[in-house]
């Protein structure tokens, strides 16, 4: 890396990137160890019985080195999965021509071809599936992921503000070695290349479980993944709200709405929502429908999904009178 590619390191969390390396986890460990083992049996019983992931089912095809399209460069330092999937979506057909060539000069192989063929629809199919898999498999757990990440970019954004990045990198991770100008990934598959006024953004993954990754195909940014701190969350299960007989909250508009408005502080769709509080979709959908009325959750639409999230008022309720969910948000 030269210098300016350096001096523009920053840091990122990314949903997707999540989802798609806790695929990896899961095709290249027959037994998962802990703390992923109870994640990643309700994980593999959703990918035996549920239709409508199938698509995501092309993560086990993909080889070692295949294109970055399929786990694009988040958008923001902080998307949601929403925002991810949105960026698949819109992939433009010269960016598929351009890695497609890079790295099948051969010609794709045949289970991609649609991506080039039939590209909207291809794309969409992925995301829809992939939109499927997250509120089944990983929304349950996301807000104590998400507070994992959180604290674990504001460690290193610290490190990297007092310190440089070459402090930074130097203390990543074990099997990354960083030697001024050149950043080693100690992996199997043996790859270089040059970054020349790029950025470097770094992106920490809870289900990384030492498998780094780079992606180079960007013009502008060179992604790094690696092992974020706190994976032991998982092996807490899903994140259940808090509640107690001095919810004030619960008391205002009762425990269900009280449970579900909690929830929202990640944005989730119903089927999601039903998933992580083990209620039935039908109580959820009620919920949702008397906090929408009041004005406190709102509702929109992504693609063939419906996101519900919090309004003003609602961020207002929860921070307010829920004394037991400065730890939740956070």
């Amino acid at each position: 890396m030269d210098e300016p590619t350096l001096a523009r390191t920053r840091i990122a969390i990314s949903p997707l990137n999540e989802l798609v390396v806790g695929l990896y986890l899961l095709q290249r460990n027959p037994e998962v160890p802990w703390p992923y083992r109870t994640w990643a049996e309700r994980a593999r019983e959703i990918l035996r019985t549920d239709r409508a992931i199938e698509p995501v089912h092309l993560y086990f095809k993909l080889g070692s080195s295949s294109p970055d399209l399929f786990s694009p460069i988040p958008p923001g330092p902080l998307p949601g999965i929403g925002d991810e999937l949105a960026v698949l979506r819109d992939t433009p057909a010269e960016l598929v021509e351009e890695q497609f060539a890079k790295h099948y000069p051969g010609g794709e192989p045949e289970f991609l071809r649609p991506f080039r063929t039939d590209r909207a629809a291809a794309f969409a199919r992925l995301a829809d599936g992939l939109a499927a898999y997250w509120d089944a498999a990983l929304a349950p757990y996301w807000p104590a992921m998400r507070a994992a990440l959180d604290e674990e970019v504001l460690l290193r954004a610290r490190a990297l503000a007092a310190d440089g990045p070459d402090a930074l990198l130097a203390d990543l991770h074990e099997r990354i070695r960083w030697e001024r100008p050149v950043l080693t990934l100690v992996k199997p598959l043996e790859q270089s290349f040059e970054a020349v006024d790029q950025r470097l953004l770094l992106v920490p993954l809870i289900f990384s479980r030492g498998a780094l990754s780079c992606s180079s195909d960007h013009p502008e940014v060179v992604m790094v993944t690696y092992q974020s701190r706190g994976s032991a969350v998982l092996a807490e299960g899903p994140v259940q709200p808090p509640a107690g007989p001095d919810d004030r909250l619960a008391i205002l508009i009762g425990r269900g709405r009280a449970t579900v408005l909690r929830a929202l502080v990640t944005p989730a769709t119903t089927t999601g929502l039903a998933t992580a509080l083990g209620l039935a979709p039908s109580t959820v959908s009620e919920h949702l429908s008397g906090l929408q009325a009041a004005g406190v959750v709102h509702r929109r639409r992504a693609g063939r999904r419906v996101v519900y999230g919090l309004e003003p008022a609602g961020v207002a309720l929860v921070s307010l009178l829920d004394s037991g969910t400065a730890e939740f948000v956070s």
